[in-house]
């Protein structure tokens, strides 16, 4: 082997070693060992970058087989919002919902989320947009888009997830946070931290640092919601109780 192909050779490891591609399919995973990836350096700082939850409902290894097994009996099942044990004789629903809080270089702040129908805008200031609200965790879940062609206009984005209403059962779900750049491969964050009490996670941060697009993963668990966050990341805003229409 010439210097030349152990030179390239000894750099495509050290470079690999810097990421987890843990991931299917060769996504990256962030993680506690590796907790930052710059889009930038991956070319990837063009177009929509798409930041998607996805999650279903966790039970017991029991009760994921009885359910297998009632969905091979009663296949109409699956269509139907899946119920947890809750700690009592209770049973819940639990809705997360995906959000964004934003800060622009202009020093404009605020957030996009569901509750209150705050969905943003793409081609317009924050540049941050969210598909809408999925209250029964289905396949597609929630996205939001970020406009990367507006880089520059953008200082930080915190995007997070929480526990609308309910039973806080963060640790009774299967739940990731996948972010699909414009190029190169998938970014996957895992909500695997059992939290049982938590009502919200700051899941991922994206900075702009001297030009420079850098993700960072937070995976902060609260108590509380959105203010909490606030306060934990210093963002200024004033809160208020929300509610969501019944369906």
């Amino acid at each position: 082997m010439t210097f030349r192909d152990r030179f390239f050779s000894n750099w495509g490891r050290a470079a690999a070693q810097q990421l987890d591609f843990g991931g299917a399919h060769g996504a990256v995973e962030l993680t506690k060992r590796h907790p930052s990836f710059s889009l930038s350096k991956q070319g990837a700082v063009t177009g929509n970058l798409r930041v998607n939850l996805s999650w279903r409902m966790r039970t017991s290894d029991f009760g994921d087989r009885r359910g297998r097994i009632q969905g091979l009996r009663h296949p109409m099942r699956k269509f139907r919002p899946e119920m947890v044990q809750a700690q009592g004789p209770a049973m819940v629903n639990v809705d997360l919902d995906l959000a964004c809080m934003y800060e622009l270089q202009d020093g404009a702040k605020g957030v996009v989320q569901p509750l209150g129908n705050i969905l943003g805008s793409i081609n317009s200031p924050p540049y941050v947009q969210l598909s809408g609200d999925d209250r029964f965790g289905s396949g597609s879940g929630e996205t939001i888009y970020i406009n990367m062609d507006h880089r520059a206009e953008i200082k930080r984005l915190l995007i997070f997830v929480y526990i609308y209403d309910g039973t806080p059962a963060f640790d009774r779900t299967h739940a990731t946070v996948t972010l699909y750049p414009g190029n190169g491969p998938r970014i996957e964050i895992a909500l695997e931290e059992r939290a049982p009490e938590a009502r919200s996670c700051a899941v991922v941060m994206l900075e702009n640092v001297k030009g420079e697009i850098i993700l960072r993963r937070e995976m902060k668990y609260v108590y509380g919601f959105q203010a909490e966050l606030d306060r934990l990341y210093g963002w200024g805003l004033q809160w208020g109780r929300g509610y969501k229409t019944k369906v």
